[in-house]
């Protein structure tokens, strides 16, 4: 079920299936097994209408949790490139002999955490995975062999502010996989399911000419796939751009 809602467009065929099923069923098969009398629409009316806003309730926060956890990632590529940019400033207060190889290692760990957000290869991650835990210990020593040969307030100064680039790494990579619970998930798919059969069976005329049979299955599959577009940080059209951590390498290379 993870690896299904990461991937938006597969998401959006599959429910939009599943949801014109539903109307079908609701309008071919439940209307025949029981049809609804004119006497008793009143209190259908009553079931549907809170079916669908409850529905509708359900996708709206949904949507809220999503956006949420996207700009929450926008924030942490921020302080990244922040706390990078911060720390190369502060590496001019160690000794010429530290300074400029931890300057040149962390220009190397901004275009790995710049390539992580852009890359959805995942032997590519993987490699850049790797290679930024390398870099990420490089970084380390550098920083505790400057306390090491120059323990004074300053250095401590340097050795906090490494801290923060190797912590706004673990920041940004667990706002990645907090995402929206499958249980959530599974809630808003088996009542959409609901209100699309209950609306199948309340339909009156012919659904075969009729647009009725389709305009809810797709505004439906359309909002999901649209939450999980957004929830969904290596698939997708919409994901974090990296223009912070890109405006800082640029600053670096001048």
């Amino acid at each position: 079920m993870p690896a299904f809602v990461a991937h938006p467009a597969v998401l959006f065929v599959v429910l939009l299936a599943l949801f014109v099923a539903s109307v079908a069923f609701g309008a071919f098969v439940l209307r025949r097994i029981a049809p609804l009398p004119d006497d008793e629409r009143d209190d259908f009316t009553i079931v549907q209408t809170a079916t669908l806003t409850l529905l509708a309730l359900i996708i709206g926060f949904s949507l809220s949790m999503a956006v949420n956890r996207y700009d929450q990632r926008k924030n942490l590529e921020e302080n990244e490139a922040n706390a990078i940019g911060t720390e190369y400033v502060r590496a001019l207060l160690s000794d010429p002999g530290i300074s400029e190889p931890m300057k040149a290692a962390l220009v190397r760990y901004a275009q790995l955490r710049r390539a992580d957000y852009l890359t959805r290869d995942p032997q590519e991650l993987a490699r850049i995975a790797h290679q930024t835990e390398a870099i990420q210990s490089e970084l380390w020593q550098f920083a505790t062999q400057t306390a090491k040969n120059n323990p004074t307030p300053i250095t401590a100064v340097i050795v906090t502010g490494m801290n923060d680039v190797l912590n706004s790494e673990d920041y940004a990579e667990a706002a990645r996989i907090n995402r929206i619970p499958i249980g959530a998930w599974i809630l808003m798919i088996v009542i959409a399911v609901f209100g699309c059969v209950v609306q199948g069976y309340g339909a009156r005329g012919n659904l075969r000419t009729g647009l009725l049979i389709t305009i809810l299955p797709i505004t439906v599959s359309l909002s999901l796939a649209l939450i999980s577009d957004i929830d969904s940080p290596r698939g997708g059209i919409i994901h974090v751009e990296p223009q912070n951590l890109t405006r800082l390498l640029r600053s670096l290379e001048k």
